[in-house]
């Protein structure tokens, strides 16, 4: 009796980390290194095929869009986006849980059925009706054209935005929402990417702009495959410390503006709040003349803000000293720690060394460099700095003070706010416009800069 061959099953593991597929189970995914990540989810069917030819045009033939952009009346979020947000788009919002995305996305809908005078639907997958109505009317977040949908279904979300045409889409969160061609989970790599492209096809099509909020991993990246940034027009990145008031929505990507731009809220008993001017606010509780406290004129994108950098070197009781770095890179921090050492004379070594960006934002551009070195230098030596004083630059591992950029508008931004020294980098002094009634001093290398600090 001839045995009947079994049918290869069309099933594959797929990481829910990465994306990786395996036609097998396997411990570890070979791609990411992630113990126990792959799970087993049905193939998609493949979809039919037209088979007719692709059209191309000139580009400069292209059709222009006559539609602006769509002005949410939250300025903050509006610089953030470059101006507003784009009909037709799809913007992804990750952050941590607890954060405050979905304080955000009632703001965002409030706003923009305010400003447009036009419908705009909020449909989430977590919460039910009343939870979310409770939340909104503590948010002062209601407004005549603002509807809500409860529900998972891909392809009943689309026929009802389709039915709608809002002005704004919010889908909170991708993460819960299910296509029904697929079997798999919730949450997982193909239900993730499929609704997703769904969803992208439909804003395409309709013109209606969507907003996706996002989970993330322990790690703190955006959970699901990595496609999913690829394909949506613009992730926004919501961050800030539970413990703080403060919020930053920092651009990640952005296919129609800058994502070096910030926007800046506080989280009230109202809810989130724009902060127009953070330099006061992030500077209002400093202490005056204290060593290891630094002022730091730092630029996100287009905005200068004013920043103290705070550090603390105490001597060791152990074999190995730490080195702790909030707000800030702490490979960096070890690095400028052994330029004072070999170019400076100062012994770090046998000292615990922490630094905090004050106020729970986060520094990554070099000027945060000089800033680090005085506040080191003051700490180590229990000498403070002028609290009038602000400084900037770079720091090369030859103990020379590099140029940064924009500094004309990080010197009107710490002459606004009342300081009257400012010291920056030899050939940013040599080019900048010095106007004003602040005193600037350029400094080349760390021999100048602590023997200007500290005469």
């Amino acid at each position: 009796m001839t045995a009947i061959p079994r049918k290869k099953s069309a099933n594959r593991y797929i990481c829910q980390q990465c994306g990786y597929q395996s036609i097998k189970w396997l411990g570890r995914c070979p791609d990411c290194g992630g113990w126990e990540t792959l799970v087993e989810e049905t193939a998609p069917q493949p979809r039919s095929r037209s088979g007719g030819s692709l059209p191309a045009i000139l580009l400069a033939d292209a059709p222009d869009s006559d539609e602006e952009r769509i002005a949410t009346g939250m300025v903050e979020l509006d610089r953030v986006l470059g101006g507003g947000i784009v009909p037709g788009s799809v913007i992804l919002i990750g952050g941590e849980p607890g954060i405050g995305k979905s304080t955000l996305i009632l703001h965002i809908l409030a706003a923009v059925a305010a400003s447009c005078r036009r419908k705009v639907l909020y449909v989430s997958g977590e919460e039910s009706a009343s939870q979310i109505k409770m939340r909104a009317r503590r948010l002062l977040a209601i407004h005549e054209d603002e509807y809500l949908a409860t529900g998972t279904e891909v392809e009943e979300i689309m026929a009802l935005t389709e039915k709608m045409r809002p002005a704004l889409l919010a889908v909170d969160s991708i993460q819960t929402m299910t296509c029904a061609d697929l079997t798999s989970g919730p949450g997982s790599v193909g239900q993730v990417r499929e609704t997703a492209y769904r969803l992208l096809g439909m804003a395409k099509r309709q013109n209606i702009p969507v907003i996706l909020v996002g989970h993330v991993t322990k790690e703190g990246s955006l959970a699901g495959p990595k496609v999913l940034e690829h394909m949506v027009d613009t992730v926004l990145s919501f961050e800030g410390d539970r413990s703080h008031a403060f919020r930053i929505l920092r651009t990640v990507k952005n296919r129609f503006g800058s994502t070096n731009e910030i926007g800046v809220f506080e989280m009230k008993e109202e809810g989130l709040v724009q902060v127009s001017n953070p330099s006061e606010i992030f500077l209002a509780e400093r202490p005056l003349d204290e060593p290891g406290s630094v002022v730091l004129p730092s630029v996100e994108g287009t905005r200068p803000i004013l920043v103290e950098v705070q550090a603390l070197v105490s001597p060791t009781n152990l074999g190995t000293a730490r080195r702790t770095a909030i707000g800030a890179d702490p490979q960096r921090l070890a690095l400028l720690c052994a330029v004072l050492e070999k170019k400076a004379g100062l012994v770090m070594y046998g000292h615990d060394i922490f630094l905090n960006i004050a106020g729970g934002i986060r520094i990554d551009e070099p000027a945060l460099d000089l800033g680090v070195i005085c506040a080191l230098a003051s700490s180590l030596r229990e000498r403070p700095l002028s609290s009038a004083t602000v400084v900037c630059g770079e720091v090369g591992l030859a103990g020379e003070i590099r140029a940064v950029g924009q500094i004309d508008i990080r010197l009107r931004e710490a002459e606004r706010l009342g300081f009257t020294r400012f010291i920056m980098p030899r050939s940013n002094w040599e080019r900048c416009s010095r106007s004003g009634q602040i005193e600037t001093v350029g400094v080349a290398n760390l021999q100048e800069l602590l023997e200007i600090i500290f005469e």
